[in-house]
């Protein structure tokens, strides 16, 4: 698992491979690279410096190429990532405003239940509550299945894609909930853990695949009412 930089922001070590070998092209990439840098810098300037929002895109860089992504899509990717990463880590180390609680949803591939329990999160607690997604072996694109159970709902995974679990969405989250996967997320003092012991959605059948959908609803719906104020609309 990445571990957030030891010594936010002070200047990264000279990287002479930006990418490394594992990384496809992305045009110009170090061109690429340097415009994500630049608009995030800008975005979290508050935060962090410019050197160390560089490390960051630089890494997730590699780590999203790792999936064997198509190219093109790449640096899109990237940028999502890295963004992310870098609010959670503001979050989680006090830099910036945590007004809401924040869920982790974690399984292998970060392409199945993980991904359609944070949908169903969405929809219930809209606003009031951030939700994350990751994967301990994340795989190249949200599964066809979960879209179609989504799409029965009226429902869909917005930007979202499969993405490696990194320390720093375990560290700016309330609850973590992990899905098959528990022993790959690390314990925090300070976090609430479940575990929903539910079938991979892999080789099921549709009518399968529902009552696993069914049963994430209810254990989101319990969820979202522990964590919502009261009040807040069901």
């Amino acid at each position: 698992m990445s571990q957030p930089p030891p010594d936010v922001g002070q200047p990264p070590p000279d990287r002479p491979d930006r990418l490394g070998r594992s990384t496809p092209p992305l045009g110009d990439s170090g061109g690429v690279l340097d415009r994500i840098t630049r608009r995030l810098a800008g975005r979290h300037s508050r935060s962090f410096s410019r050197q160390t929002v560089a490390r960051y895109v630089d890494e997730c860089a590699v780590l999203l190429a790792d999936g064997a992504r198509v190219g093109r899509h790449l640096p899109v990717l990237v940028e999502r990532f890295a963004d992310q990463r870098l609010g959670a880590l503001a979050r989680g180390l006090g830099l910036s405003p945590k007004p809401v609680p924040e869920v982790l949803f974690v399984c292998t591939e970060n392409a199945g239940r993980s991904q359609l329990a944070a949908a169903l999160m969405r929809r219930r607690a809209q606003d009031a509550v951030i939700v994350m997604t990751a994967g301990s072996a994340p795989a190249a694109d949200v599964a066809p299945v979960v879209r179609r159970l989504l799409a029965e709902q009226g429902l869909d995974c917005g930007e979202e894609f499969p993405k490696p679990l990194t320390s720093e969405v375990v560290t700016a989250a309330d609850v973590v909930v992990t899905l098959g996967c528990g022993d790959a997320c690390p314990v925090l003092p300070g976090r609430r853990y479940l575990d929903w012991d539910l079938p991979d959605l892999s080789g099921l059948d549709m009518e399968s695949a529902r009552a696993v959908r069914d049963a994430l609803e209810g254990r989101v719906e319990r969820l979202a009412q522990e964590l919502l104020p009261a009040g807040a609309p069901s």
